[in-house]
């Protein structure tokens, strides 16, 4: 997204997201070095459960996990089956275990995305990044060092427009260019998808799920968007923090130093009070 969109619509539409409350809870595997996922037997439609987080002992002592390569145990890449056609967003991923999932959207921009790949690196953790296809297309190098990074590379359309406002083609068009320039990229398209603004709409669901996405939103919303401090946005990750917990920031459409800043100060907190940072990974 190359400009921020900060106007009463914005702020409207994110009032509406954040009130529609928690979706069902979904199972994944985390793809963590230190999990060892289980594979239990499941109702057809319904995705393996998660492998347990790490225990809580490892408060006020480096966690094991953190001392492998980030490219270690990740899984092949792979393009799992056509996923069901959701009502709602994931927004809160309970069984996950004792982890947290920091995500970025927006980008990638070559002024701040790098920064925020450096520190997750220097952490040895991973996250998702949710990016513009206008953005992404002509920064392909950044999208392959996310990717080698083990972070999950999902899609946030193609120039952040209003999906509801938006035709069916003209929603499978934000959609399906945003998917091609990450698979020429990266060489497989993404498995995620977030709507701009949180705003969905059951065209949005349907065709997000024919093009083999799965809709993510989130459950914390640090607001960077709108520049409120980096103390402040620290403040808001800190609060917001529980197993399970999605938390949305930006690495684009704007200022974003202090984004930037606030990583390096919760993402190590959150790892010594005994927080996994891990990814979803589809089946």
């Amino acid at each position: 997204m190359r400009h921020d969109h900060t106007g009463p619509e914005r702020r409207t539409l994110l009032r509406v997201a954040l009130g529609l409350g928690t979706a069902a809870a979904v199972h994944l595997i985390a793809a963590d070095p230190a999990s060892t996922p289980s594979r239990p037997a499941r109702a057809a439609d319904t995705p393996p459960a998660a492998a347990a987080g790490p225990p809580a002992s490892v408060r006020g002592r480096p966690s094991p996990y953190r001392l492998e390569p980030m490219t270690a145990n990740t899984p092949p890449r792979f393009r799992p089956g056509r996923p069901p056609v959701r009502v709602r967003p994931f927004e809160h991923l309970p069984e996950i275990g004792h982890s947290m999932v920091l995500s970025f959207d927006d980008g990638p921009d070559p002024l701040y995305t790098p920064d925020i790949l450096a520190t997750l690196r220097e952490h040895r953790v991973r996250a998702m990044f949710f990016v513009c296809g206008e953005m992404a297309d002509g920064n392909p190098d950044l999208l392959r060092e996310m990717a080698d990074d083990g972070h999950v590379v999902g899609n946030h359309s193609w120039s952040h427009p209003l999906i509801p406002e938006l035709s069916r083609p003209a929603i499978r068009d934000e959609l399906g260019r945003t998917s091609e320039v990450v698979d020429r990229a990266l060489g497989t398209p993404p498995l995620w998808y977030r709507a701009p603004y949180g705003a969905w709409n059951r065209n949005s669901f349907e065709i997000g799920a024919e093009l083999g996405m799965e809709p993510m939103a989130w459950t914390v919303d640090t607001l960077d968007w709108r520049t409120p401090g980096t103390g402040t946005i620290v403040r808001r990750v800190l609060d917001g923090a529980a197993p399970g917990v999605v938390v949305l920031s930006h690495d684009a459409g704007g200022d974003r130093s202090q984004s930037v800043a606030a990583l390096r100060r919760y993402l190590p907190r959150l790892l010594d009070s005994g927080y996994r940072i891990t990814v979803p990974y589809r089946l």
